[in-house]
């Protein structure tokens, strides 16, 4: 089933989805370098990181650094977001490895079929805001507006993120690895809110090699509406 698994991910990779989208799918992975049921789904992100009709994240959390080993990207404001999200879902517990798919569909991070399933059918989905990032020097622009009349109560948020880097595990569940992370979220702010009318309109601060993903969400951790990226 694993192998099976691997050589479906493989075809679709090499698919022609993989050509551009205007619209692209965020997933986002929560993980840790604590957690020994993790690298395959890292790997995994790894596979779909450089994707143009996907923005794949990795946000590691904090609450596997008792076991043995401190998680350096691991922060507890992503610990708090997954929960946040298991809570407006419903679900009682967190887990890692967990995909998280444009903000609705919640999948064992070491399923790559299921995984396939969900990004096709939201590539499917009709676009509801568009949504368009320029970058002039340190100054990221973001204008926002709905498609198809309003779309509700949003949040604008914008994530930093480190594009690849290895570590050296040496203690805990995953000691003696040497372990590849891919697109690892390093800082995630609310930019601000919208009500889902007209047009939204804002401007941060960010250096200019720093690559960025926005993201536009309903109701603070439900359906994501639009997602972005500047590399």
């Amino acid at each position: 089933m694993i192998r099976r698994a691997a050589l479906t991910l493989a075809a679709w990779l090499s698919a022609a989805t993989l050509a551009w989208a205007e619209t692209p799918v965020l997933v986002e992975l929560y993980t840790s370098q604590g957690c020994s049921s993790c690298p395959p789904a890292d790997a995994i992100l790894g596979e779909i990181a450089d994707r143009d009709d996907v923005i794949a994240l990795a946000l590691h959390v904090d609450y596997w650094d008792y076991i043995g080993w401190k998680d350096d990207f691991a922060s507890p404001a992503f610990s708090d977001r997954q929960r946040k999200y298991s809570r407006a879902a419903g679900k009682r517990s967190v887990y890692t490895p967990q995909m998280i798919v444009q903000g609705t569909d919640f999948i064992v991070g070491t399923k790559p079929m299921k995984l396939v399933e969900s990004i096709d059918r939201h590539k499917a989905a009709p676009e509801q805001v568009d949504l368009r990032l320029t970058r002039e020097g340190d100054r990221v622009s973001i204008r926002a507006s709905s498609e198809r009349g309003a779309v509700g109560r949003a949040v604008v948020r914008l994530a930093t993120y480190t594009p690849e880097a290895t570590r050296n595990i040496t203690r805990g569940e995953n000691a003696g690895r040497t372990l590849v992370y891919h697109n690892i979220v390093r800082n995630l702010v609310d930019v601000g809110e919208w009500d889902g009318r007209g047009n939204f309109r804002a401007a941060v601060r960010v250096s200019e090699d720093t690559p960025v993903v926005v993201l536009i969400q309903q109701d603070s951790y439900g359906p994501v509406l639009a997602v972005g990226r500047l590399r």
